[in-house]
This record gives structure tokens, C-alpha cells and sequence, in this order.
């Protein structure tokens, strides 16, 4: 029940095509143009598709794949979790968990660990799927809806060594119970921080 109340609460906003910009609104509204044959007459066809009146091709959006990373130390005082602050837009000077697009022709585990590295120069050596949430990402004006996929990334040896790079302006361990959801400036990755703070308040650990 737990769950299904989530996905309900996470899917309560469903958007028309036509419905404006930034966060909230539907993808396709920006879509004039059939892509195939470049008519105008390229209308809404259902929820989630538009479709050319004149070569009949239908366009489906679908989200675009991310992946977002856990990763975790244990020290004298306890634990601590990699975050970075992000150094560009959007949220940028918020708190993130490494993690990013992945590209094509790649796995989601191959996209996290890339990731990783680029953002941390870390090496991950085995990941651990935990669950995934959806996001709403706007860049230059656009929306870009994605599917964030949340992993447990394991690295066994440089954790001391983890340094800001690429779109990570500056690397913080920070102990859970230090850590505030509303900082996280992304809306999956702070859904997801409160997941796994509620997740480690329940087993205790």
C-alpha cells in the first residue's frame, strides 16, 4: 500500500500537450513540425503522442535514462554519503548526488559508474540497483523528462581522494543525519534522499 501511494503521489500530475513551459509541463508542447515530413498539421494524438494529419507518422515521448549514485564511507563517527554541489544549471549551488544522463549505447550501470568517475574521479567496481524515480529536468527552456535510477555504487579503494569535476563544483561527505532533503536542488534526487534517509532510519543502521 506503501508503495502504490507513492507512484500514485509521483504520477498525479499529468500534463497536456499543449500546457506551457519549465516544470510541469508536457514535452511535446514545443513539437510543431512533423519530424518525418515537416508538415504543421502535426496534431495531439493521445496522451503521450502527436501524429502527422499528412505521412500519418506518430511521434511517442518517452523518458530520457539518468542514473544517480550512492555512494557511502564509514569512519570513526559514523557514516558519511558523496554529494556534490552543482556547478551549472539547472539548480545550480545545490546539493546533488554524482550521477547523470546516460548515452547512447550504453548500459544504466556502465552510465553510473562513468558518471562517477567523471564527476568524482572515482572507480566504482560493483553497483547495486535500489529503486528509480521520475524527473522533470529543464534545460535551455525545455523540459526534459527522465527516468532517475537510483544505485549503491561500491568503491574499494580512493574514497579520500574524491575530487570535484565536470558539472560538480565542490565534493562533501556528509553523515545522514546531518543531511536536509530540501537542500538537494534536483526534484527526483531530494525524493530520493528522503527515500534512503527513511530507508536507514527503519533498519537502523
Amino acid at each position: 500500500m506503501e508503495k502504490e501511494h507513492r507512484i500514485s503521489e509521483l504520477a498525479s500530475h499529468l500534463p497536456s500537450l499543449g500546457e506551457g513551459q519549465g516544470v510541469g509541463s508536457h514535452p511535446l508542447h514545443l513539437f510543431h513540425f512533423c519530424p518525418q515530413c515537416g508538415s504543421p498539421r502535426f496534431v495531439e494524438h493521445n496522451e503521450k503522442s502527436k501524429q502527422c494529419m499528412d505521412c500519418g507518422f506518430t511521434y511517442y515521448i518517452n523518458p530520457s535514462a539518468a542514473t544517480v549514485a550512492l555512494i557511502e564511507r564509514r569512519t570513526e563517527q559514523g557514516a558519511e554519503w558523496l554529494c556534490v554541489r552543482r556547478a551549472k544549471e539547472p539548480a545550480k549551488g545545490t546539493l546533488d548526488l554524482p550521477g547523470g544522463f546516460s548515452d547512447l549505447y550504453e548500459t544504466s550501470e556502465q552510465g553510473v559508474v562513468r558518471e562517477v568517475k567523471e564527476e568524482t574521479g572515482l572507480d566504482v567496481e560493483r553497483v547495486e540497483f535500489l529503486f528509480s524515480i521520475p524527473n522533470q529536468y529543464v534545460y535551455s527552456g525545455f523540459t526534459v523528462h527522465t527516468m532517475d535510477m537510483f544505485y549503491r555504487c561500491h568503491v574499494a579503494d580512493g574514497l579520500d581522494s574524491a575530487r570535484a569535476a565536470d558539472d560538480a563544483g565542490e565534493v562533501l561527505w556528509l553523515r545522514p543525519e546531518d543531511i536536509r532533503p530540501e537542500d538537494f536542488g534536483l526534484i527526483s534526487v531530494r525524493q530520493g534522499v528522503r527515500l534512503l534517509l527513511a530507508k536507514r532510519q527503519k533498519s537502523g543502521l
